[in-house]
């Protein structure tokens, strides 16, 4: 298993935290969607508009599928470029442990 980490520094303005949002949405999403690997995705956001996505993938080549796919991808009518400048960074990590915690409240 692996994850990638893509980092979206702030802040960053509602209008762009919307478009991201909307390009993820509309386009990105339906892009990676049709790939055919199995993933999750978790977006984690900040008060000023960071965010992090983490996207867990069963191996590193779907990790580099899915950066292929959504750097091919072209901006829908209406989407600013300037509302989306990109990622910070990304990193790629191999998943070395997985942990399913539960509380039990007995």
């Amino acid at each position: 298993m692996y994850a990638q980490l893509t980092h979206f520094d702030g802040p960053r303005t509602p209008e762009q935290v919307a478009a991201a949002e909307f390009a993820g949405r509309e386009r990105l999403l339906p892009a990676v969607s049709s790939l055919g690997h199995r993933l999750r995705l978790y977006v984690l956001g900040r008060d000023d508009g960071s965010a992090i996505t983490l996207l867990i993938a069963d191996s590193e080549q779907a990790l580099r599928d899915v950066q292929k796919a959504v750097m091919s991808t072209e901006l829908l009518p209406g989407e600013d470029p300037a509302l989306l400048p990109g990622p910070d960074r990304i990193e790629l990590y191999a998943v070395t442990e997985v942990h399913d915690v539960n509380y039990d409240s007995q």
